[in-house]
């Protein structure tokens, strides 16, 4: 039957194609905004990590609250705040208003985060995984896109700002589409059917085990920074791996990470496609064992560039491809009953990633050592989801749809 709440989810995908814009779009244009502020590329770029600090202030108490308000209103305050962000940076005259501004942008994804995925598993409730692996899509598309938009711009002899505008417009489409309708389901009774779901599950299995909110709710928390910490790692180090280390052009260097985003992209493809028949269970161990692998053999086998290519390629898509979006998706049946709560543990836990991983990067130094830190974090993300696993199978007795 024809869901009524695609035109909501529609929505919802189109606000992560401009959340994939906004994440990149002040690195992108780093040396217009250093000139209107007045500083060097530098300082324009250390605004970038004003995002961090906005997620990890309201993603616990925005979870929490989008369990007992319901997802529109938090949709609704992501879009606000992160039109606020987009117009905001053009009229901002310094890197102190800037910085406020990107922190802005930090709590507009964490509105986002804890009003959509919970919204996507009770839009879609038999296609969970799927749904939240596509908004994956969406954000890679929207990192795709913004560079060709800036260089043409720029190319053209044309503001800048207009790299700003149109994601802004796409939010004011959105957030009017909400305003005027954009219905959720009842996120309540949503939640008691997940709820009779997950006890049927129990007693078919025979078993009094039950969802244990310190053992599963720390494998999972474990799992949001490990996932996040894996792939941050390659990403932000891939192009200089590959010249230091493996000793490439720098062109060949560059290039590893759009292989990455490739892998990342075919990834999302393949779950979206096999997310009907597998279960999310079944995908999330495979691909982070798949990501432990592809990472081992690019730390031992640095200097064969063909090699390189392949395993950057494998990276993005076991690390990048959706496997964060799909971990959470089965800490939702753990805990059916907080959606959104979950949601803001699990992306907080990425979001401290996202802090100390640059910290142990500016420790270490060697990028020989670095890759060796991310096929350790690797290891600990595939016996972590192994664990999780097995707990699966206890609770409901069965790893398969």
């Amino acid at each position: 039957m024809k869901n009524k709440y695609t035109p909501t989810a529609l929505a919802l995908y189109f606000n992560y194609f401009v959340h994939g814009m906004g994440v990149i779009i002040l690195s992108q244009n780093a040396a217009a905004l250093a000139k209107q502020w007045g500083t060097s590329q530098t300082a324009a770029l250390a605004v970038v990590s004003a995002l961090g600090i906005g997620r990890i202030i309201n993603l616990l108490i925005s979870g929490v609250l989008s369990d007992k308000f319901g997802r529109k209103p938090f949709v609704q305050l992501g879009i606000v705040t992160y039109f606020i962000f987009f117009i905001g940076i053009l009229l901002s005259p310094n890197t102190v208003i800037a910085y406020i501004l990107g922190i802005l942008a930090g709590m507009a994804n964490s509105f986002l985060d804890t009003g959509t995925y919970p919204g996507l598993m009770e839009i879609y409730p038999n296609s969970k995984g799927t749904s939240n692996v596509v908004l994956k899509a969406f954000i890679s598309a929207g990192q795709f896109l913004l560079p060709f938009i800036v260089s043409g711009l720029a190319a053209a002899h044309m503001w800048y700002g207009w790299s700003f505008i149109i994601p802004a417009a796409i939010l004011v489409i959105t957030f009017l589409y909400f305003l005027f309708g954009g219905a959720f389901p009842d996120s309540n009774e949503v939640t008691k059917e997940d709820e009779e779901k997950a006890k049927k599950a129990e007693e078919q299995a025979n078993n009094n085990i039950a969802s244990n909110v310190w053992i599963d709710g720390t494998l999972f928390i474990i799992y949001g920074y490990i996932s996040q910490a894996t792939f941050y790692l390659v990403s932000q180090m891939l192009t200089q791996y590959g010249q230091q280390v493996g000793g490439m052009a720098q062109a060949s260097a560059h290039s590893l990470v759009s292989w990455y985003s490739l892998g990342s992209i075919c990834c999302v493809l393949l779950t979206a496609v096999l997310g009907k028949k597998i279960s999310e269970i079944q995908f999330v161990p495979v691909y982070t064992l798949g990501a432990f692998v592809s990472i081992l053999l690019m730390w031992l086998f640095p200097t064969n560039a063909a090699l390189m290519i392949i395993l950057a390629f494998l990276v993005g898509f076991f690390a990048a491809g959706g496997v964060m979006q799909l971990a959470l998706t089965v800490m939702a049946e753990f805990f059916p009953a907080g959606k959104g709560t979950v949601t803001g543990f699990f992306y907080t836990a990425g979001s401290i990633a996202s802090f100390t991983i640059p910290l142990f990067i500016g420790w270490i130094g060697n990028m020989k050592n670095v890759m060796f830190l991310d096929v350790i974090i690797a290891l600990i993300g595939f016996i972590d989801t192994l664990l999780i696993a097995i707990r699966y199978k206890k609770l409901f007795g069965k790893l398969s749809k």
